[in-house]
């Protein structure tokens, strides 16, 4: 049992430890859907390789995926700046629908279509492999260095969003900021699919909210939300035989659902 859940938990803890942070960002800017629209361009790129030969691990593979991730977040950061007469939202939601239907009009004719698509939705965690994990680390090890060395001026651009300020300069950190959430999200469809995705990224920021005010306290609270839940997922699959993806999206609802009427007691008393 324990072998089995090693390494579904390690991806877990990589991933989590990335997303909850970029999840403030997220929440902060007001952009709740960026992620899915991201997830689901990676998708669309992942696609292309699948139909192309590629093989899913490989760096070919990711790099078609990328490629078409940080074509989302040019467009994402050119289309900012019209958002008195397009709202970014619209343009967001647009992009995730078209990106979907591509992907199945893609699909549609492939013996392996259907599989793929769950795959690209709910990951496959529980059968990560320890390489992609290795690499996962090491890329999100690098990001993390960036976003750490430019923290104030990224932080800056999130607070200040929808505040106006120089446009020129918001729309350099608004790049880099989409730019590297593109070579995360890319990474992270691989291994846990679009649904999670947009789960790591949100609901732990949403969650951590609902209790504490200040930035370090979210991305704490947010951390130990995120493993627990990755947790308590992963083994109501295995017990229950349910699939692993579609289990810790379940159960990021359920504690969330929790700790919301949890605080509705607590203010009452």
């Amino acid at each position: 049992m324990l072998d089995l859940l090693f390494w579904p938990f390690m991806a877990a803890l990589v991933v989590g430890g990335m997303h909850v942070y970029l999840g403030m960002h997220v929440v902060t800017r007001g952009v709740i859907f960026v992620d899915l629209a991201l997830a689901q361009m990676a998708a669309v790129g992942a696609t292309v390789g699948f139909l192309l030969g590629m093989e899913p691990e490989g760096i070919p593979a990711y790099l078609t995926a990328l490629s078409f991730t940080l074509l989302g977040a040019w467009m994402f950061t050119v289309l900012r700046d019209k958002r008195g007469q397009i709202p970014q939202e619209a343009i967001i939601g647009i992009t995730y629908v078209v990106g979907a239907a591509v992907m199945i009009l893609l699909l549609s004719k492939a013996p392996d279509g259907g599989e793929h698509i769950n795959n690209l939705l709910v990951g496959s965690i529980l059968f990560v492999s320890p390489k992609i994990v290795g690499y996962t680390f090491l890329l999100y090890l690098v990001i993390g260095g960036i976003f750490y060395r430019f923290r104030e001026p990224i932080t800056a651009a999130s607070d200040s969003y929808h505040k106006g300020g120089n446009r020129d300069t918001q729309r350099k950190w608004n790049f880099l900021f989409y730019a590297l959430f593109g070579f995360v999200v890319t990474s992270a469809v691989q291994i846990v699919g679009i649904l999670l995705v947009f789960s790591y990224l949100i609901v732990p920021a949403v969650g951590a909210m609902l209790y504490v005010q200040t930035w370090r306290s979210r991305l704490i609270f947010g951390w130990i939300m995120s493993l627990t839940v990755s947790m308590l997922g992963i083994l109501a699959s295995i017990w229950l035989d349910l699939p692993t993806g579609a289990a810790i999206v379940a159960t990021f609802g359920l504690m969330l659902i929790v700790l919301a009427v949890a605080r509705g007691f607590i203010q009452r008393a």
